[in-house]
């Protein structure tokens, strides 16, 4: 028997009783893995640009490269942090632990992971989470 993966409207028309059922995960893994497949892509060509050093000796096409390089630079470390997080999402549906709540157990919630398909707090959690950090920044 083959399980076919359910469309975005079929997920959520699915009964509460059927969260996080195999074809959940399955559209979950499917998604991940082509967020992960563009993502490497986007990764791979800015790498291949910023190997394509421009040759300028004009001070002011060198400083403008150099402005460049450095925002490609923090585009792929945002993009490698992203990347670890869909690489550790499928880990976590490989162990059956995707989609519920790291802090409190409680199901993280389809449309949240529609939205963050990374997500590993439900919205509650991350709410707490985001307070104590802005408490913390204050006190600092």
């Amino acid at each position: 028997m083959t399980l076919t993966v359910p469309t975005q409207v079929e997920l959520l028309a699915q009964p509460a009783d059927d969260y996080m059922n195999e074809a959940q995960q399955q559209f979950f893994r499917a998604l991940l893995l082509g967020q992960r497949s563009e993502l490497q892509l986007r990764i791979d060509d800015e790498f291949a640009q910023l190997r394509e050093a421009d040759s300028s000796s004009d001070v002011a096409d060198i400083g403008a490269a150099e402005e460049q390089r450095q925002w490609q630079l923090r585009l792929l470390e945002r993009e490698k942090k992203l990347l670890d997080k869909i690489d550790q999402a499928l880990e976590r549906l490989a162990r059956g632990e995707y989609g519920w709540c790291a802090e409190t157990g409680e199901p993280i919630g389809l449309k949240r992971l529609l939205l963050r398909p990374t997500a590993t707090l439900c919205i509650e959690a991350k709410e707490r989470q985001e307070q104590r950090e802005k408490h913390q920044r204050d006190r600092d």
